[in-house]
């Protein structure tokens, strides 16, 4: 809902209040205020001027010279507006001037004759060029004639307008008009209320006379009423009008529309035109649709109607959509010289269900979807033929033809001072209560501290006692509201060891570049027994269905989090989102086959998928895709922070690379999962190319984790470095040939890294060369190179023993 603050001063005066003021006030009374857009940047010296004369320019057929009084001054300005004429009154930005942009107007010759100014078009000045009329949206804007010359026509404009964005609640209907967000003010700031004059003068004739109503069923059309109005002029609406449709942004198109328009906005209530000359006959009735009947919309669409749509007829075909939208046969244009008016009360669940079925959503269905004011279906009505009559020239006949079984009767709550404190923590008294029931303008009986307090029908959301406390509350001020611990509260709330341990894996995943991601417990059939961890399957789960799922796409608890990590993949994929890496950490539920109807067992999982280029660095001409070993090096990486020691070892799984995937187990001889690449056949049905998982057992991981804080002295002595390569047979585990040296190496070898892996010339077709690099240091002296090279010896010695390797050199 979009809320014009100077449409609003009609209604209810909030003083010198900024828009930013008033939008905290009503944010701190319960309805939040999403933001605060003005109807255009400022403009400086825009004034009103009068075209005195308006003739082509001598040297371009396109432009006119014309001679404009602005009050003060005459001045000659050129402009090329299709729609500019002698005799307009306009606004002009004068040789100085701002216009929105920072667009400084300036004295300027055009093919040779001389412009002082600019006659400007609503663009031009800041207003969307959605909003703006059809018929202006090329040209300059024409100013009525009773604008006085000279003076700024920002404010006639309504261009110093600020519109309120309401981020309304589903319950909160009656703020989806002027009128509810008056009565919301007015509460706040405890000030009276002006309402517009309904009054309006009939003629004899009677529209009863014109046009008969009937309704097939009172409970889905409680209530009908069609008004008459003969002699309609079809034209532009007024100005100020316009203007505020526009703030609200609903763009003008005629008098007739506009009119509609603006009460449906003021009251809240829908209202529709028919152009009642193109009617078949003087009949209006209101039944549901006939199964397959067609009707074709405003919108030009043909609709296929089903026995839930509820329709106007002309007796016989259909000429409306209740509640949703009117006919293309009877819609008002500019020929029309009668109108016949609908003011009604559609069932909000039959709306709802037009809505869904035809995809069609409306201003007005959302109204009635959400509930209206039965107190102003009719009221609205005659307050739109009191606009016809004044802006269309119109001519109101007497008599509404209606039908009228509508309950206007206002539900009571019954509440108590001592239970509203007691509820709010507060120590708000009897007459406080009264007062706030008074700014919300409620009707109440008081006996000692007992209220029963009568709800008005705007307010269909007030049915029970917490939603007349929640009215006292938020009018109270919430920001008034006590706030303390809970009484039997012993210490304040903290983060527990596992919370705390998820956050750090959390922030490390996060720091290596992938991101968070939430799925969905539930997946499809096809992927319900896919990448399982191996220690899982050992349990021989069975996926656990629904009994009543949504889709067939959630039928299945999960028994891994990677088929829907790898839908996510794809979906952004789709979507031209080709490099990403996402994590998640998450529950999956095992029951066995002997306990399928026991409570499944919940087991939480960290799980990680990547696909894609990993850097991609054009400058330095760094370009690596995403592979095993970035895998490996994430996950290296969380254990060692972790402080788990861990080993890899090749394995075959089901839906994975047969040559690229790895168990992974602890130190205490657990496997806690696997990491690998997904198998390019199962890649190839999400239509995905290389991606590497990983999958963890979060339980094992917060067990295993030795959070006991530790450092290392820094060294006082250097370190000394060796490379060594071995060639070794093309089955030999690189992992394995590590361990070796290090378990040789001991004490003075710190570290062992392998840095390359070469197969090739020089090398036998069944060998490859391993070089790794060893960091010698001793934490007492500085080693000596015979002490290394004589370690570097024992090594070599042992490892081409081992596995019959040859030294490379």
């Amino acid at each position: 809902m979009l809320v014009s603050l100077n449409w609003l001063k009609n209604y209810v005066d909030y003083g010198d209040l900024t828009a930013e003021s008033l939008a905290e006030m009503i944010t701190k009374s319960g309805i939040e205020v999403d933001g605060i857009h003005y109807v255009a940047k400022k403009s400086e010296n825009v004034v009103v001027g009068y075209v005195t004369t308006c003739e082509k320019h001598p040297n371009a057929d396109r432009l006119n010279l014309c001679q404009v009084d602005v009050g003060t001054e005459k001045l000659q300005i050129i402009c090329g507006a299709p729609n500019i004429a002698q005799g307009q009154k306009v606004a002009v930005a004068k040789p100085g001037a701002v216009l929105p942009g920072d667009f400084k107007i300036k004295k300027v010759k055009l093919r040779g004759v001389e412009s002082n100014g600019m006659i400007c078009s609503l663009q031009e000045l800041g207003v969307e060029e959605k909003y703006m009329p059809a018929d202006i949206a090329d040209g300059i804007v024409v100013l009525p004639n009773d604008a006085k010359i000279g003076e700024n026509a920002a404010s006639i404009l309504n261009l110093d307008d600020a519109v309120l964005e309401f981020d309304l609640t589903p319950n909160r209907a009656d703020a989806l008009s002027m009128f509810g967000v008056a009565y919301d003010v007015a509460a706040i700031l405890d000030v009276p209320m002006q309402f517009p004059d309904e009054t309006i003068d009939t003629a004899k004739e009677k529209s009863t006379d014109y046009v008969t109503v009937s309704v097939e069923d009172d409970q889905l059309t409680p209530y009908y009423g069609a008004f008459v109005i003969k002699d309609i002029e079809v034209k532009e609406a007024p100005l100020w009008m316009r203007n505020y449709l526009m703030a609200a942004g609903v763009r003008p198109i005629n008098n007739v529309v506009d009119i509609t328009n603006f009460v449906l906005l003021e009251y809240g209530q829908p209202l529709h035109a028919f152009d009642y000359e193109r009617m078949d006959s003087n009949n209006i009735h209101v039944r549901r649709a006939r199964e397959k009947e067609a009707i074709t919309t405003l919108d030009n669409q043909k609709r296929i109607l089903s026995t839930d749509d509820l329709v106007i007829t002309d007796g016989e075909k259909p000429i409306a959509l209740a509640g949703v939208m009117g006919g293309a046969d009877t819609e008002v244009h500019d020929g029309t010289n009668t109108i016949l008016l609908e003011a009604a009360y559609f069932d909000p669940a039959s709306v709802r269900k037009t809505v869904q079925h035809t995809g069609l959503r409306s201003e007005a269905s959302t109204r009635f979807e959400k509930g209206i004011d039965p107190n102003r279906v009719k009221r609205a009505g005659i307050r739109a033929c009191q606009l016809f009559a004044q802006y269309a020239n119109g001519t109101v006949l007497s008599d509404v033809s209606e039908v009228d079984a509508l309950d206007r009767t206002e539900k009571t709550v019954k509440m108590d001072t001592t239970t509203v404190n007691k509820r709010l923590g507060t120590s708000i008294s009897t007459i406080e209560i009264k007062e706030i029931l008074t700014k919300l303008q409620f009707s109440y009986e008081c006996e000692n501290d007992s209220f029963t307090v009568s709800i008005p029908t705007r307010r269909g959301d007030i049915t029970i006692f917490e939603d007349m406390l929640e009215e006292v509350a938020r009018i109270y001020g919430y920001d008034r509201l006590p706030f303390t611990l809970p009484a039997n509260a012993s210490q304040p709330g903290g983060l527990s060891y596992e919370q705390k341990l998820k956050r750090k894996v959390k922030n490390y995943l996060q720091s290596t570049g992938l991101m968070e991601t939430i799925t969905y417990s539930l997946t499809k059939k096809e992927m319900a027994d896919s990448l399982i961890s191996p220690e899982v399957m050992k349990k021989s789960p069975k996926p656990i269905a629904l009994s009543m799922p949504m889709t067939e796409d959630h039928h299945y608890l999960r028994l891994s989090i990677l088929p829907e990590l790898l839908q996510t993949l794809a979906y952004n994929r789709a979507r031209s989102q080709f490099n990403n890496g996402y994590y998640e950490i998450g529950s999956i539920f095992i029951t066995d086959e002997k306990q399928l109807t026991a409570q499944p067992t919940e087991l939480q999982r960290l799980s990680a998928a990547l696909t894609g280029t990993w850097v991609d660095h054009k400058w330095q001409q760094e370009h690596k895709q995403v592979d095993f070993y970035v895998l490996k090096g994430i996950v290296e990486g969380l254990m060692q922070f972790l402080n788990i020691p861990f080993t890899l070892e090749q394995e075959r799984l089901p839906d994975m690379h047969p040559g690229r995937c790895a168990v992974i187990t602890a130190a205490t001889g657990d496997v806690i999962g696997f990491i690998g690449q997904v198998h390019p056949a199962f890649t190839r049905k999400l239509d995905l190319k290389e991606t590497y998982v990983f999958d963890l057992n979060m339980e094992k991981i917060i067990e295993l984790t030795d959070d006991t804080p530790t450092y290392d002295v820094i060294p006082k002595y250097p370190s000394i470095m060796r490379d060594v390569a071995f060639v070794v047979d093309m089955d030999t585990v690189a992992g394995d040939v590590k361990a070796e040296i290090e378990r040789i190496g001991r004490p003075l070898v710190q570290s062992v890294d392998v840095f390359d892996l070469y197969t090739g010339e020089n090398v036998a077709e069944d060998k490859k060369s391993l070089a790794f690099s060893l960091q010698y240091q001793h934490p007492e002296k500085t080693l000596k190179d015979s002490e290394v090279d004589a370690s570097v010896k024992e090594i070599i010695r042992n490892v081409t023993n081992t596995f019959a390797a040859t030294l490379r050199m």
